[in-house]
Order: C-alpha cells, then structure tokens, then sequence
C-alpha cells in the first residue's frame, strides 16, 4: 500500500493524539466484532489500527472517517488500545492536508458555520434564542441556581426546539433559578473536534470558558450528552472546572428535594434507548431509568441491545453531519429493535439519536408505528 502523508508525519500526529497505543494490539480482532459498521456493511477498525501502526492509512478514503467514536471497541478491548483516539488523529492529518472524499464534505460546510456563526446548523447567531422568545426565560447572570446550556440542535432545528421548550417548562414550574447565554452561547466543540477540526474546537472551548467565567457560572445544566461529555471530560484540558449535570440527572435531583411532582399518569409502553455519550462514554445509565420508573401507568420495557450494549444511532464522531446511505444507517436497526418490544414510545435523551430516529421512522414508515420522543418531553407532560 502507497503511504498518502509522509510516514513521520502520520506517526507523530497519532503519538501526539493518541499515544502509542496501537502498539500493544495484537489483532484479536474484538473491535470488529462489536463495531456497528459491521452491521450494515464490511469495516475493520483493526485494519486501520494495523495501517496506522507503520503510517500506511489511506488518509484519502473513506474508512478513517466511518468511527462513530460509540465506545464499544475501547470498552471491550483487552489490550487498551486507544481505538478512536488513534481514528481522530488520523482525521487531523487528512484535514491539514485538507483530503476529504465526497461524504464528508457536508461536514467542512458545518465548519465553516461554527467559525462564523457559532453553530453548525448554519444558524444566525442573532436568532439563536428566537425558540424562547414566547417563553419566560431570563438572560443568564451571576448567582442564578443554574446556567440551563441550551445547544446548537435544540436552539436551531425545529424538532429539537421542542425539546428546549419542554426543559424550559420543567425549569420553571420546579421554581429554578436558571438562565440562558443566548446569542453569547457558542458550540461545545465536540463533534468538530472529532472530525479532526482541532484548531475550531480550541477556538470554541476558549470562547465558552470566557463566556462562563464573566458570567460567572458555577453549575450547567445540559441536555445532550455531547455537550456534557466535553464540558466534563475535555474543557478541564484548559485548567478549568465547571459543575456539569445532564438534565436526567438534575431531574432526579429536583424529584428527590421534593421540587418537581410527577403527578400525571402515562399509560404508554416505552422503551429507552441509551446514547453513547450519556451511556459507555459517562456511565449515566439509571438516571434516566429511576425517572421513567417513577411515572405513574408508564410501562417500560427493554430492548435486546440496553445499556453498555446499546446500538449506536449513528450520529457520532462527527458523523451526524456526514452523509450516510439510508441502506446503512443503524438507526433503522435500533427501531426495528424498539418496534420489536411493542412499545408506542422509543424514549431517548441525546439530540443526534432523535434526529437520526425521526429520519429512519420516515425511511421504515414507522410514522403510525412508534413515536420519538426526549425524556424531558415525556417530564414535561406530567408534572404538576
């Protein structure tokens, strides 16, 4: 195989990246086994990780790009490989090379919205508070309880719009304290970071951390996992230390302090569905579930594939903005699942898997089959 970047190069990027642990994989072959890729179509993670070892990766094709970054092939390898460590690298050198095939170049248009507007939705940041405009929501300033971090998909795309209005609702009936950033609010970073955007991520980090140290936040209440993932896993890279909570986790909070009633009865057979960065990524695997458990009438049910097993919507690692044939998208795989339970309800907390969701319940016509829903929507619809 012909070496696309110089062999060095390509070594160096992946050592600084992600260290050397590629070196320690002895080709056992369980990353492939678990990959959902494998699902739908042939892919070998190991053979990257193998390429990678002597700098032979095709930086121009489309593999490097496919990683979803679920966390399956880290968790079950026994050697510690550093798997989408080593697959980020890699994304680094094509981007400094700028060498992206066709499916990704939807991705650079994303980009180019956060370095202009803060946003990869191509939204204008003027209008990134517009989904509150008819709802009680305060400007965040120092000494509130909580900064409520809204987030790209739920300030711009309609679906997710709902669900913001939804968390809104919660917020103000438990009597919180809360604001939000508004136009001064930017992207986390997390997504573009794992296309190999390093420099946009810094940049955004930067930003953020600013933004919260002169408003002076203490505690960030999030809804997507992604967002809390890089708050709580890669700003402290920067030497800070926000106190981030996913919003399941603060509405068990409010439950417990007697803040919040679920006084509605939901007589519904749901099933949930755990995201990979709320799950495998952070062990956030009960607090959506206590919740769920403690609605009156709800009926809930699992699919095969819960918890650290949970099949991967599809969307991360940057590929929410990436194009993927309807024939392998793995979300049509998880509602087949869901369908499968003979739940009304699939029940999830992360803006990519509802996006990816509603797409495949277009592409299966499951639109009278099951409906898709965020936690806080079913929350929202019970509480006193």
């Amino acid at each position: 195989m012909e070496t696309v970047a110089p062999f060095k190069e390509v070594i160096d990027e992946i050592k600084a990246a992600g260290g050397e642990a590629f070196r320690f994989c002895f080709q056992c072959g369980l990353c492939d086994a678990v990959c959902p890729w494998n699902r739908v179509r042939q892919f070998s993670m190991r053979k990257i990780i193998r390429e990678a070892s002597f700098g032979l990766t095709e930086i121009d094709g489309e593999d490097i790009w496919r990683c979803t970054t679920c966390g399956r092939c880290p968790e079950r390898c026994p050697r510690g490989v550093k798997q989408i460590d080593v697959g980020v690298s890699l994304r680094r050198v094509a981007s400094e090379y700028e060498v992206f095939p066709a499916s990704v170049r939807s991705a650079r248009t994303a980009r180019a919205s956060l370095i202009s507007e803060g946003n990869p939705l191509q939204g204008e940041r003027q209008k990134r508070e517009d989904w509150a405009k008819d709802m009680a929501v305060k400007t965040y300033t120092e000494g509130m309880e909580i900064l409520y971090f809204v987030g790209c998909y739920y300030s711009y795309d309609p679906r997710m719009k709902k669900v913001a209005m939804a968390t809104v609702d919660i917020l103000n009936k438990a009597g919180v304290d809360f604001g939000i950033l508004g136009t001064a609010e930017n992207c986390c970073g997390e997504s573009i970071r794992k296309t190999g955007s390093e420099k946009v991520f810094k940049q955004l980090a930067r930003d953020n951390i600013k933004t919260f140290i002169d408003h002076g936040v203490k505690r960030i209440v999030v809804s997507s996992p992604h967002c809390y993932h890089t708050f709580k896993n890669e700003y402290p890279e920067f030497m800070v230390n926000f106190e981030v909570i996913h919003l399941s986790q603060y509405l068990i909070e409010l439950l417990d302090a007697g803040r919040l009633e679920l006084r509605g009865s939901y007589r519904r057979k749901i099933t949930y569905h755990d995201p990979c960065y709320l799950g495998r990524h952070n062990d956030i695997y009960a607090a959506p579930r206590n919740i769920l458990q403690k609605i009156s009438g709800l009926e809930l049910v699992e699919m095969v594939e819960s918890q650290s097993d949970s099949l991967c919507c599809g969307g991360g690692g940057g590929r929410i903005w990436m194009d993927t044939p309807k024939e392998e998208r793995f979300s049509d795989i998880r509602l087949q699942q869901a369908h499968e339970t003979g739940a009304e309800i699939l029940v999830t907390a992360c803006p990519y898997c509802i996006t990816n969701f509603e797409e495949s319940r277009l592409n299966l016509e499951y639109d009278e089959v099951l409906e898709i829903k965020d936690i806080a929507e079913i929350v929202s619809e019970v509480i006193a």
